[in-house]
């Protein structure tokens, strides 16, 4: 029961933790690299509305809240999880694409940058966090 309840903890953990992560670089974003002139970035409607005045440097940021977000939710996971901490992390990157795939039906963003997005923020960072804790166990012992 106790392991359960560990690896329960470690998602709840990864989820929050891996969510902070992306708020804060999100919200620090528009700071060094501001939007576009004429554009609203601080309601949904109004970046909606001016969505389409983005150039791709505006993009650089929101993908590396996704990735790293989900990355470091990731690694969190594989460190708490008693057990499963392959299949704990992968579940963070799943959690976390449901909201990337969520985000593209609310926020209209280009076709490229959806597909790069969703390809590569979050399976593969997920990935990547339980991979370097492994690597790190598997080297320390």
């Amino acid at each position: 029961m106790k392991i359960i309840v560990t690896n329960i903890l470690a998602v709840i953990l990864g989820l929050v933790i891996g969510s902070s992560i992306n708020m804060g670089i999100i919200m620090i974003s528009s700071s060094i690299i501001p939007p576009p002139n004429g554009a609203d970035v601080t309601t949904m409607e109004g970046l909606k509305a001016s969505i389409h005045l983005f150039q791709p440097k505006h993009f650089v940021f929101p993908f590396l809240a996704h990735a790293f977000g989900t990355f470091v939710g990731a690694l969190i996971t594989a460190i708490v999880a008693s057990s499963y901490k392959f299949k704990l992390s992968l579940l963070i990157g799943v959690f976390f694409l449901i909201g990337g795939v969520i985000n593209t039906f609310i926020l209209p963003a280009p076709s490229w940058f959806i597909t790069f997005d969703l390809l590569v923020a979050y399976i593969p960072m997920a990935w990547l966090g339980w991979k370097i804790i492994y690597l790190n166990r598997k080297q320390n012992k």
